[in-house]
């Protein structure tokens, strides 16, 4: 394998507004599709031998939008689920829960639809997905959410899962994974494409 190309959706309400999405399948804003569209300039022409998206309608227009229509939905690019955290702010969770980081204090179970994970499975889903990525070899393009692009490069690098706390990613922004001497690298992180 090349690189691999991480595209993070656009914005959505739930993201501008700091609230905790993982399932939930909400659309981009205008905002977010701008967003979609000003990463366009860094896959056009660009022969991708991978191109998967997460099944969630944000990152699925996403890709539409920044011109990669011929993606296929794999179901493991899929945000963490937050379980009873779903849709609900930090500043809120630590009302009830002082001192609460999801990196380290986890989630707790919602209900049937957010039964909700932990850091160790968003990390082996991240693997299956960098597995798929190198058996394609070449250039390889996902699109994705924040936190399971953060776990994604903590593992890519053979971090713990946890790891991606390091890895703070905006919405509508590119980062680039590859090797330097054969062994994994960051190239490109949280970039924006514009001011927008």
């Amino acid at each position: 394998m090349d690189e691999m190309l991480l595209l993070r959706h656009g914005e959505t309400e739930w993201s501008r507004t700091g609230r905790h999405t993982g399932r939930t399948d909400v659309p981009l804003t205008a905002r977010g599709e701008e967003q979609a569209r000003a990463l366009a300039p860094l896959v056009k022409g660009v022969p991708f031998d991978l191109v998967l998206a997460s099944p969630a309608q944000r990152a699925r227009r996403t890709a539409e939008l920044a011109g990669l229509p011929e993606h296929e939905v794999d179901p493991d690019l899929w945000e963490w689920d937050y379980g009873g955290y779903e849709g609900i702010t930090t500043p809120d969770i630590r009302r009830t829960r002082p001192g609460w980081y999801l990196w380290r204090d986890g989630v707790t179970p919602g209900g049937e639809q957010h039964p909700g994970e932990s850091a160790a499975q968003v990390g082996a889903r991240a693997d299956r997905v960098i597995a798929r990525a190198r058996a394609a070899g070449g250039r390889v393009a996902l699109v994705a959410h924040g936190h399971l692009l953060r776990v994604l490069a903590a593992r890519w690098l053979g971090l713990p899962a946890t790891d991606g706390r390091l890895f703070r990613l905006e919405t509508g922004t590119y980062s680039r994974l590859g090797f330097e001497h054969g062994e994994p690298v960051v190239l490109t992180w949280n970039a924006p494409v514009n001011d927008s």
